[in-house]
């Protein structure tokens, strides 16, 4: 065995890798929404989240061992379909990325005002924040990779300290003080005189669904790295389902433990990290908003990251503008930098920073990859696709490459048509009515995926002739 061979990534290191990439800030924002609408069902929508999730990862996995080329779903799709469609999902993935950063970067900004006793619920303060969280992450990306690193590092020692904090300490209470709530008394709960937890219905928990699957995101990017791994055809197919498994049972201890606490507290608290609202001593609640926001901080740095380097990448590939690749002297994509930037700002604010819609809308902008790469593994399987050179004669397998695909697709299509697009677009009051159209985020929606994308050809068409 070569180095090189030996410094590649084994079956436990992948599955290492991909809880890494997995857990992040959606443990930490998802319960509270999640068990509001789905009330004692909650724990169903995130074992259907994981189950979704994992039938994915396989897909994505699938298409890893046919085309090696970083990228994930851009490469992927370019290799199978060509240069416009690898453009717009390139694009697309460039656009969900900023819509992920501004999430978790609601979540860092609004838990930092919790914390000092500020109004997280006021736009000019949560603004302010944001322009201040920007400023110091562009400060950490200027000092260079290894702070970066360093930054992401003490991010993975802070999430996985709060989530076994959460279960140890809910475990000790549940045990000490002899709490005897049952789930499903959960849906009973009232405040002003009316149930929190509305009637199940079909599209209701749907959307506590793909709320619950925001936890489960980031196993699309494991794949990309690919050709870092050991045997990838073998090794991904398995790493991934089982990482998301162990994922899975700390996600639903979590939620289990606030449901069975204090579910009340869980749906009902202004907290951005609602698990931490489920205990009432606040040293103890503090070390936990601590843990998570340190965990959400440096998956914001990640973020910073790997959001530019998207768009960088297709400047290199020759569909974006060769101006993209400019780096300073440290090596930083200054230019892609500052366009994500906007972005990530832009975006929370048209959605008025409403932490439910957002995530909802991360979600939902990577579902159009959920689509297009299951397609993609199909023809690779078929032995088709436009770019020859970088597809692999790889090992077919019919229940990986055609049954898992078509699986996938079904499912992102029953989720697309039982979703809820009436409250994503709308204005709901605090009686759960509808009072207008959200046409921010209407706008929002239609510069992601149409003007961006045009606007991109365009620029990239013009340095072309030029």
């Amino acid at each position: 065995m070569n180095n090189r061979e030996s410094d590649k990534l084994g079956f436990w290191s992948i599955v290492f890798l991909a809880i890494n990439a997995i857990i992040g800030s959606g443990i930490f924002l998802t319960p509270g929404s999640v068990v509001q609408q789905a009330g004692s069902k909650a724990l169903i929508a995130y074992f259907i989240a994981a189950i979704f999730a994992a039938i994915l990862a396989v897909t994505f996995a699938a298409a890893a061992k046919y085309v090696t080329k970083s990228g994930a779903a851009y490469a992927y799709s370019k290799a199978a379909f060509g240069d416009k469609i690898g453009f717009y999902m390139g694009v697309l993935r460039y656009f969900s990325a900023s819509v992920a950063w501004g999430v978790m970067a609601v979540g860092v900004v609004r838990s930092t005002i919790s914390i000092f006793g500020g109004n997280s619920e006021d736009f000019g303060t949560v603004t302010i924040g944001f322009i201040v969280l920007m400023a110091l992450i562009t400060i950490i990306n200027l000092f260079g990779q290894r702070v970066v690193k360093w930054v992401m590092n003490l991010a993975t020692i802070g999430k996985l300290a709060a989530l076994i904090l959460i279960i140890v300490a809910g475990v000790v209470l549940l045990i000490s003080t002899g709490a005897s709530s049952h789930l499903n008394e959960v849906d009973q709960i009232t405040q002003n005189g009316q149930k929190i937890v509305p009637t199940l219905t079909t599209t209701s928990f749907v959307m506590a669904i793909v709320s619950a699957f925001y936890a489960f995101t980031g196993f699309e990017s494991v794949a990309s790295g690919s050709e870092d791994m050991k045997d990838p055809e073998k090794n991904l197919p398995r790493a991934i389902p089982l990482a998301i498994l162990v994922i899975a049972l700390v996600y639903i201890g979590v939620v289990a433990v606030a449901m069975v606490l204090d579910p009340k507290a869980l749906m009902t608290t202004k907290q951005v990290v609602a698990v931490a609202a489920i205990f009432k001593n606040e040293i103890l609640r503090d070390v936990i908003l601590v843990g998570a926001l340190v965990s959400m901080f440096g998956i914001n740095v990640a973020s910073s990251f790997n959001a530019p380097r998207i768009l960088e990448a297709m400047a290199r590939e020759n569909q974006m503008s060769k101006a993209l690749t400019k780096r300073t002297k440290n090596n930083f994509p200054i230019r892609t930098f500052f366009i994500s930037v906007v972005l990530a700002i832009l975006i929370p604010m048209a959605f008025q920073y409403n932490m439910v819609n957002l995530i909802t809308l991360s979600a939902m902008v990577r579902f159009l990859g959920f689509i297009v790469v299951p397609l993609a593994v199909i023809r690779f399987y078929r032995g088709k696709g436009i770019d020859k050179e970088n597809i692999l004669d790889a090992d077919k397998n019919v229940l990986t490459d055609i049954v898992m695909p078509v699986l996938s697709i079904a499912l992102v299509v029953f989720l697309l048509i039982e979703y809820d697009w009436k409250t994503q677009f709308g204005i709901i009051n605090t009686q759960g009515q509808f009072v207008g159209i959200n046409w921010y985020a209407i706008a929002m929606m239609i510069f992601g995926f149409i003007i961006l994308p045009l606007l991109m050809s365009w620029i990239s068409r013009l340095e072309r002739k030029n």
